[in-house]
């Protein structure tokens, strides 16, 4: 009796095949390319340009800052060189506290390297947009491989994925309606998800919960 046939529906090379499949392509067995170190290369073409329009989804629907992938209040210290380096796995960051005014920071790459970059500093006396004095607090949304994505998310990136292989390989307008509608499906799955697993409230939860009502002397104050 032949051995049963295991099927992992949580990788890279499942999600790719998902592609080939809606598209009328064959699937393949192994990916040569590595991302988690990032070598190797694909003899197929198309493979490569489906496996990259597959990383460019994933990259996508992270960067919207999602509950499992966005982190706030992450304390940040300067290096010896006043110098705050930013790793290849974050997306995004930005000042935790919305009000402040002292810096308006982005990410920019100095020579290469990614950093944090002050565009306050630019034009001040002492232009150093890339060294901060003291300690900050930063929301990071963050990059995760696809096999650490939650799966209502993998099916997401995966149906995207197909939706604009679709797109841009076929040109079957038909195939593309119905691939967008599953895209839609999987898209609400995981609004569903992050409304369940996040516990969203007005009231900020859970830092600054708590609620300042309006009060109409504040309006006559002057």
């Amino acid at each position: 009796m032949p051995a049963p046939t295991t099927i992992d529906p949580d990788t890279e090379l499942s999600a790719v095949n998902t592609i080939l499949g809606a598209i009328g392509q064959a699937p393949i067995t192994t990916l040569d390319y590595d991302s988690a170190t990032d070598t190797g290369a694909f003899e197929n073409p198309e493979i490569a340009f489906i496996y990259n329009i597959f990383k460019e989804c994933n990259v996508d629907v992270q960067n919207e800052g999602w509950h499992f992938n966005k982190e706030e209040y992450v304390k940040k210290e300067p290096d010896a060189n006043k110098e705050i380096l930013v790793g290849n796995n974050i997306l995004r960051m930005d000042f935790h506290d919305p009000g402040n005014r002292d810096h308006d920071i982005i990410i920019k790459s100095d020579n290469g390297v990614k950093k944090l970059y002050d565009k306050l500093e630019v034009n001040s006396t002492s232009n150093t947009p890339f060294e901060f004095d003291d300690e900050i607090y930063v929301d990071i949304v963050y990059l995760y491989e696809f096999v650490d994505v939650p799966s209502v998310f993998q099916r997401y990136i995966t149906y995207k994925a197909a939706a604009r292989a679709a797109t841009q390989l076929v040109g079957n307008s038909t195939l593309v309606q119905l691939l967008t509608v599953q895209e839609q499906n999987a898209r609400a799955n995981c609004m569903e998800y992050e409304c369940n697993q996040g516990d969203h409230s007005f009231f900020g939860h859970p830092r600054e919960n708590t609620y300042h009502s309006y009060k109409p002397y504040k309006s006559l104050r002057r």
